[in-house]
């Protein structure tokens, strides 16, 4: 604190600011307490509202890089780009296809229809999670 020329107590203007500082032997335990944190649901989410987890069962789906136990990451407000994968309804059962060059008009239809095979998009698959071994 500062008295001024009237008498009263001012408070000082050039105040510490808090910042990390700078090391000169071995680093704190604690520094790694002053990085930012990494949010999964922002980095890996784009619509929170239309975006859904499944569990992979079995080994099945191998040939799209999905094993048993991994987690794909489906965004419903999504649609199709050429070559990505999704999880379309084909008669009541779930699957996965990817987006060919044979159906890859960006209609907004929900119901896709290629020579020999007619399904319902359920959502765009955008990230398989994997355990590592």
């Amino acid at each position: 604190m500062q008295i001024d020329l009237s008498g009263k107590l001012q408070k000082i203007k050039n105040r510490h600011t808090p910042e990390v500082s700078a090391q000169t032997g071995f680093p704190s335990a604690a520094t790694h307490y002053a990085e930012a944190s990494i949010d999964l649901q922002t980095v890996l989410i784009e619509n929170q509202d239309a975006t859904f987890f499944v569990r992979i069962d079995g080994d099945e789906l191998s040939e799209f890089n999905m094993l048993h136990n991994d987690v794909i990451i489906i965004d419903r407000s999504l649609l199709p780009n050429k070559s990505d994968l999704q999880l379309v309804v084909q008669d009541g059962v779930f699957k996965v296809v990817r987006y060919g060059k044979k159906n890859a008009s960006n209609s907004k239809k929900s119901s896709v229809k290629q020579p020999n095979l007619e399904y319902t998009l359920w959502g765009v698959i955008t990230y398989i999670i994997h355990k590592a071994i």
